[in-house]
C-alpha cells in the first residue's frame, strides 16, 4: 500500500562563496509543511536533473557554479537517507538526494520548477514507499540515467506572471551604482500589471533593521484569521521584552498594559522595537516565526535576535521582501479583510525619507523602513496615480551612517517610478 512521505526536520540554509565570474549557490532548504525542496543561485542557471539506481537517488546538476568548500552531507530517517551537495567537478555543484532503501520515485511524477532561473523547487511528496512495485521500479533495477524535466514556472512567488527584465532601467541603476561605489546594494521591483521586473542582486541577504517587522505583521494577521490571536487582547509589556533604539513603548513602566492591534501599530508606523518583541513572543518565538517564513519561499529571512539587533544579526533580502508582498497581493497568506488592514497599518509608517522621495504627486506606498548603522532599507506596495501598482523592495550595504545611502535609494526610486508610470505602448519593451 502506497503511503505519501512526510519528511521530519529541515534542512538548513547553506551559504557558500564562490568566484565573482561563477555563478553562486545560495541557499537550499526542505519544507517539511509542502515537502518541497527549495534550492536557490544568486544568478541564472540552467541545471539538468535525472534519476540514478543502486541506491535510488535524484541527482540535480548546476552547470559553471562552483563550490568552494568539501561535500555537504545531511542525513535523514525514513524516505531520505542523505542528501549532499558538493564540487562533482570544476564546473559543475551537484545535489544529491539518496532514498532509503524500499523507496522510489515515479519519474514521470517528479519535476523541477524553476522560477527566474535562480530558483529551483523540487516535489519530493511523489517518493513513495511501494513494496510490490520496488522491483519493477524505472530506477530501481538498472544503473540507467533517467532524465527529469525541469519546467520553467515563470510566476513570480508563484502568482505574478513575469515579462522580462527592464533593461534600460538596469542600465541606469548600475551606472548610478558606479557613482555610488562606496554602497552595496540589493534591489527587486515589479511591475503587478505587466510583469515586467528589475533584479540587482536581489537575493543578496542584508540585515534586516526594521524591514523584519514587515513579514512579522503578516504572521500576526494570519494569527488573527485562524482565531488563536484576538485584535483586543491585551498585552503585558515585560522587562525582558523592553529594548532601546527606535519607537516610545521603552519609556513606559514594564507591566504597562496595551492593546495587540495598537502595539502591532506602533511596531509598523513608529518602527517601535519594544512593540515588535511582544508582538513576536506572542506569537511564539523567532523560531516559530523563521518556520513560517520559510514555508513562504522566503529564502533570506531569520530572526535571530529580539529587536533591537543593532549587531544586524537578523537578515533578509530585497527580493523576499516583495515576495511577501506579492503573496499577500494575491490572497495567498491573509485574506482580504486582513490585507486591506495591513496595507492600512503600512500606508502610516511615519518615515518617508526612502522610498516615498522619489514618488510623483499622487502616489501612494504601504511600506516598512529599516535603518541600521551600515544598512538602509525600504520595501513595500506603490499604487501610482494612474492606478498602475508596482512592488519594491531595496536594501544598501553602507560605510557607518553614511548619508549617501538614502540619497540613492530616493535616486533608485524616483528612476523606477519615471519608467514604470510614464505612457508606453503595450509593445514597448
Amino acid at each position: 500500500m502506497k503511503s505519501p512521505v512526510l519528511f521530519l526536520g529541515l534542512l538548513s540554509s547553506v551559504l557558500v562563496s564562490l568566484p565573482a565570474n561563477a555563478a553562486r549557490l545560495q541557499s537550499w532548504n526542505f519544507n517539511p509543511n509542502n515537502n518541497q525542496l527549495s534550492i536557490t543561485t544568486d544568478s541564472e542557471v540552467k541545471p539538468k536533473a535525472f534519476l540514478i539506481s543502486n541506491p535510488n537517488r535524484i541527482v540535480i546538476d548546476f552547470p559553471k557554479t562552483s563550490l568552494n568548500r568539501s561535500t555537504i552531507n545531511r542525513s535523514f530517517g525514513a524516505a531520505v537517507r542523505e542528501i549532499r551537495i558538493g564540487q562533482f567537478d570544476a564546473q559543475t555543484t551537484r545535489i544529491v538526494v539518496e532514498l532509503a532503501p524500499g523507496y522510489t520515485a515515479n519519474p514521470e511524477k517528479l519535476l523541477i520548477k524553476g522560477n527566474l532561473s535562480t530558483r529551483w523547487v523540487v516535489d519530493l511528496s511523489v517518493i513513495e514507499k511501494d513494496v510490490e512495485q520496488i522491483s519493477s521500479s524505472p530506477i530501481s533495477g538498472s544503473e540507467d540515467k533517467i532524465f527529469l524535466p525541469i519546467e520553467n514556472n515563470l510566476n513570480f512567488a508563484g502568482v505574478v506572471p513575469l515579462n522580462h527584465e527592464i533593461s534600460q532601467l538596469e542600465s541606469q541603476i548600475k551606472s548610478l551604482m558606479r557613482r555610488y561605489s562606496s554602497l552595496t546594494p540589493g534591489m527587486f521591483f515589479l511591475d503587478m500589471e505587466t510583469g515586467e521586473y528589475l533584479d540587482i542582486n536581489g537575493e543578496k541577504a542584508f540585515p534586516a533593521a526594521s524591514t523584519i517587522k514587515f513579514p512579522v505583521l503578516v504572521a500576526l494577521f494570519q494569527e488573527i484569521e485562524a482565531g488563536r490571536v484576538k485584535t483586543n487582547e491585551t498585552l503585558v509589556m515585560r522587562r525582558d521584552l523592553m529594548t532601546g533604539g527606535s519607537g516610545n513603548m521603552q519609556y513606559q513602566k514594564p507591566g504597562t498594559k496595551f492593546n495587540l492591534l495598537e502595539t502591532a501599530t506602533r511596531m509598523m508606523t513608529i518602527s517601535d522595537n519594544t512593540a515588535t518583541n511582544m508582538i513576536i513572543d506572542r506569537l511564539g518565538g523567532k523560531n516559530r516565526l523563521n518556520e513560517r517564513f520559510r514555508s513562504w519561499g522566503l529564502q533570506n529571512t531569520v530572526i535571530r535576535n529580539l529587536l533591537g539587533d543593532f549587531k544586524g544579526t537578523n537578515t533578509t533580502s530585497a527580493k523576499d521582501l516583495v515576495r511577501l508582498a506579492a503573496l499577500i497581493s494575491n490572497d495567498k497568506l491573509i485574506n482580504r479583510n486582513s490585507y486591506a488592514q495591513v496595507m492600512d497599518i503600512m500606508r502610516r509608517c511615519k518615515n518617508r525619507s526612502l522610498l516615498p522621495v522619489g514618488l510623483g504627486k499622487g502616489a501612494a506606498i504601504a511600506h516598512k523602513t529599516g535603518t541600521l548603522g551600515r544598512v538602509l532599507g525600504d520595501a513595500g506596495i506603490i499604487q501610482t496615480p494612474s492606478g498602475k501598482r508596482y512592488l519594491a523592495g531595496i536594501l544598501v550595504g553602507r560605510p557607518f551612517r553614511d548619508a549617501r545611502a538614502k540619497s540613492f535609494i530616493n535616486q533608485v526610486s524616483r528612476l523606477v517610478y519615471g519608467y514604470l508610470e510614464q505612457p508606453r505602448s503595450v509593445s514597448q519593451k
